[in-house]
């Protein structure tokens, strides 16, 4: 292959100087037929360009390039030494093997190019890795997709999804679900955080995104997570969950699904989700509770909201969600967010939700209880009536146990207190006094947990301090009872006792001290009368 420098001077020596094509590849050191070839080229090409009276634009260009541009060796029509059309196809085959997997839930079980390559290896096809490659990404390219840029109506459009967010709570890791909404027309972000991606998480976060808008978007669009598509009815259709179908029906919008493995249909949401959860949580700090990172996380969208678009001449995603309200559906009242079940109580007073046990009075062993499951606390009635309540725990076999729940059975079998689960997930000033006073009095204890039902906790740790001052080693219920019943008076209510009747009490003393002989020498050992 020759330099443009060389190509140059062929071209000015052939038609500036006029030399045969022997003097310039003698000249030059090129190949007589070389020179030939590049100045026949040139001449056809110039010839052509003089008559792109009949060509377009384009060709005319084409002609130019061909002039004045570097040689190249023609490779788009060379012939491919060892890649034949059988592998080809071959190759075809494993890339439609994989597309189908992907819509059969083995997407991670797909051949990867390297895989192609074996197998071809081991059909006996003597071919090179980089060989199969170029082939693969060239049928990959061939069949790209085109998008379409879309223009969405105020009050029209949108996109939900979630994210995983790693955040301190005090000094513990957790993971936590961050539900991410955002409109198509304006850019809207709202986000709050779960602790899993649970259907009562999941209507939870559109009761409140709803709530905090005012109204409601009239369609609403997902991917294929699991709390909105219940299965698959075909390669496209999908039958959405009870929830969601609820959820449609009581705010009155509509629904649609993205295709497997095409987030770009909600591109929204999707960046919304990594840029909402680098610009609230990128920093490591700690929160208290959950509530507190969700009011940071709520103050952190307010701020992002408040940024101007340049897309959107500069607006704010305020300033166009207050122009969005005007077209959204109208308000309702905040839906029912919780998961909804019938119960059990079973033979330890508990009712199991998603693995963990929850207590409720002993009372009602073996009745059905109605459940109302919440992203943080559930709640158990009977006939309408409000039995138990607990802050919902996460993970596998755990238990919410609350003493007040079995003081009828502690009462019959006091011995299992000392061991039971209800002791150990009670108060630690509750468990301290045990430990400390009533180890071995469990009846006495289980009286004292009754009272406590009537009088805090505080008060009775108050009393066994005043006790242990005055008989260390007799604690007993009775007289916590009386110290916590007794009234204190204060010391203003001393002074204000009659003036005369404290003076002649004082008389009195003075005379009863006058009946006994005042000493001050110090008594002895010795003179102690045994």
């Amino acid at each position: 292959m020759i330099e443009l420098r060389e190509k140059q001077d062929i071209i000015l020596k052939f038609f500036r100087e006029d030399k045969s094509q022997r003097a310039i590849a003698r000249e030059t050191g090129l190949n007589r037929r070389t020179v030939a070839r590049y100045i026949e080229d040139y001449q056809q090409a110039q010839l052509k360009l003089l008559q792109s009276g009949v060509l377009t634009s384009t060709g005319r260009l084409d002609l130019i390039a061909e002039i004045v541009e570097k040689p190249r060796y023609a490779v788009a029509n060379r012939e491919k030494r060892k890649l034949t059309t059988e592998m080809i196809g071959k190759i075809k085959g494993y890339l439609e093997e994989n597309e189908f997997k992907k819509l059969n839930k083995q997407r991670k079980q797909q051949k990867k190019i390297i895989d192609i390559h074996e197998a071809l290896l081991m059909d006996g096809y003597n071919i090179g890795y980089s060989t199969v490659r170029s082939a693969v990404n060239a049928l990959m390219n061939a069949s790209k997709e085109a998008f379409i840029r879309l223009d969405y109506d105020p009050g029209d459009v949108c996109e939900f999804d979630w994210g995983d967010a790693y955040i301190y709570i005090g000094e513990k890791l957790q993971k936590f679900q961050m539900a991410v909404f955002t409109s198509a027309y304006g850019n809207y972000r709202y986000a709050i955080l779960f602790p899993t991606q649970k259907t009562e998480c999941f209507v939870e976060a559109h009761a409140t995104f709803f709530e905090h808008i005012g109204g409601t978007y009239r369609t609403m669009v997902y991917d294929n997570m699991r709390v909105v598509v219940k299965k698959f009815v075909g390669l496209n259709e999908k039958e959405p969950t009870e929830a969601l179908s609820k959820l449609s029906i009581y705010y009155q919008f509509a629904f649609r699904f993205c295709n497997i493995a095409s987030g770009n249909e909600k591109g929204h949401v999707e960046k919304s989700v990594e840029y909402v959860r680098r610009k609230a949580f990128c920093e490591t700090k700690p929160f208290e509770s959950l509530e507190a990172a969700n009011q940071h996380l709520s103050t952190m969208c307010q701020k992002l909201n408040n940024r101007p678009q340049i897309i959107a001449g500069n607006k704010s995603a305020v300033e166009l969600m207050a122009l969005e309200k005007e077209y959204l559906l109208p308000a309702l009242p905040k839906y029912e967010t919780a998961r909804i079940a019938v119960s059990r109580v079973d033979k330890y007073s508990t009712v199991s939700v998603d693995t963990c046990h929850y207590s409720v009075p002993d009372c009602y062993v073996n009745k059905m209880i109605f459940t109302k499951v919440y992203s943080t606390h559930i709640r158990f009635f009977l006939e309408g009536e409000l039995i138990a309540e607990h802050n919902r725990i996460f993970g596998k076999q755990k238990w919410s146990i609350n003493m007040d729940h079995f003081l009828k059975t502690f009462i019959r079998k006091p011995g299992a207190l000392a061991h039971s689960v209800a002791l150990k997930q009670s108060e630690e000033g509750l468990q301290s006094i045990y430990k400390q006073y009533f180890r071995g009095k469990e009846k006495d204890f289980i009286e004292l947990i009754i009272f406590n039902k009537g009088c805090s906790l505080d008060r009775i740790i108050q009393a066994i301090i005043k006790i242990e001052k005055a008989s260390p080693n007799d604690v007993s219920v009775e007289k916590i009872k009386v110290v916590c019943q007794r009234k204190e008076f204060t010391q203003e209510s001393i002074f204000t006792v009659n003036s005369s009747i404290v003076e002649k009490s004082q008389e009195q003393l003075r005379c009863y001290g006058a009946l006994f002989p005042v000493s001050t020498e110090k008594f002895s050992e010795v003179g102690v009368i045994a």
